[in-house]
């Protein structure tokens, strides 16, 4: 499971690996929830769950409860890309609960830790060929 984590001041936005035996931690958790952001190495940081995907890229809806997969007719937001007005299409996406199928949880740091935040958004360096 992949946690996307991005702050709002600067706009910059990260992620972090959460090993398989710390992904029970997670599970339940709904979007809106804050998380510690401890596991993934963020000591003292509080992340807010903004929205979920699974291993087949299904988006979540905060609307739908629970863990399930369901077609639900939409005309806007996550799930759907149509910019026609008054179009309506019926799409599937996921619950808004983290499960064992969640695949990335996409967060926003809410309270800052005592890491500075550029020790946590290093820029990524270029391989040399």
């Amino acid at each position: 499971m992949k946690i996307v984590y991005s702050d709002k001041k600067s706009g910059k936005t990260a992620q972090a690996e959460v090993a398989k035996e710390k992904e029970a931690m997670f599970v339940g958790k709904k979007m809106g929830d804050v998380l510690e952001g401890f596991p993934i190495g963020l000591e003292g940081f509080k992340l807010q769950i903004t929205g979920l995907s699974d291993k087949s890229g299904t988006p979540s809806r905060a609307e739908v409860e629970g863990t399930r997969k369901t077609r639900i007719l939409l005309k806007g937001g996550p799930g759907l890309k149509d910019n026609r007005h008054g179009n309506r299409r019926r799409r599937l996406v996921r619950g808004n609960q983290i499960s064992t199928d969640t695949e990335q949880v996409n967060t926003v740091i809410v309270e800052y830790g005592t890491r500075p935040l550029e020790e946590i958004f290093k820029p990524k360096e270029k391989k040399a060929e």
